[in-house]
């Protein structure tokens, strides 16, 4: 599968990118990586530089300021598709989605999946050092957006994934307005209303070792605010039909 690039947006992540960027590289020595940090004050920038110095396959975007998780991947893919990417990837640069799986993702899409996602929640699944509540938390959230956006896909929330060109330009990335974590479950819908082929395949999701988690209780309320105000205007969408269906 030529032409892959993984997207990895990094804020004070200088403890772990050399090491995640190394594992990617030593594990999928044909696949790309483009690194987009957000200003990261405590010298992640000057990581990544010194990473593209030295391996031509790895390339850094800097932003100026943090502005969310979206608003780095929507950059990165138009970085990505602008050079003319055909598969393009996320990861997470704190090690939890482990490069060595990324093969799984990779044989989904060379089996005709338009979106692979790496899932914790289908069978094979599974979390390493995740305290009950926070499974409890990622279980109930995805339950959640599959019964309010009619959506199946049990891990709609996972940042573990590859998408196509094709996928990315058929989803209109420039209407997209959800830049934290939101933004994931957003790209899933939007790719399952286009009528677009979702395969999930199942990780390991490895909680961080170092560093700070980026998730608080106030980024998941506001994903969920998000989640339920689409979820309503997808049911009077639906009401709508049924009430005036198209003339045959």
């Amino acid at each position: 599968m030529a032409g892959t690039v993984v997207v990895v947006p990094t804020y004070d992540e200088v403890d772990n990118l050399a090491w995640v960027v190394g594992r990617l590289r030593a594990a999928q020595p044909d696949v790309d990586v483009l690194v987009v940090d957000d200003g990261s004050p405590d010298g992640t920038g000057e990581v990544a530089d010194r990473l593209a110095a030295a391996d031509p396959a790895v390339t850094v975007v800097h932003r100026s300021r943090k502005e969310g998780l979206g608003a780095a991947y929507l950059h990165g893919f138009a970085v990505a598709l602008e050079r003319g990417y055909d598969v393009v990837g996320e990861m997470d640069a704190d090690g939890s989605h482990q490069p060595e799986q990324l093969q799984r993702l990779r044989d989904a899409v060379a089996a005709g999946a338009d979106l692979a996602i790496g899932s914790r929640w289908v069978p094979g699944g599974s979390v390493r050092n995740w305290p009950l509540h926070r499974e409890l938390l990622s279980r109930g959230g995805n339950l959640y957006v599959r019964l309010l956006l009619g959506m199946d896909v049990r891990d709609a929330t996972a940042g573990y994934r590859l998408f196509r060109r094709a996928t990315l330009e058929a989803i209109d990335l420039g209407t997209v307005r959800s830049t934290g974590y939101v933004f994931q479950t957003d790209l899933a819908w939007r790719t399952v209303q286009a009528g677009l082929r979702v395969v999930e395949v199942p990780i390991e999701f490895v909680e961080r070792e170092r560093g700070e988690s980026k998730m608080s209780g106030q980024v998941a309320v506001e994903s969920l605010r998000l989640i339920t105000r689409w979820g309503l205007a997808e049911r009077r969408a639906r009401a709508g039909r049924r009430r005036h269906p198209a003339t045959r």
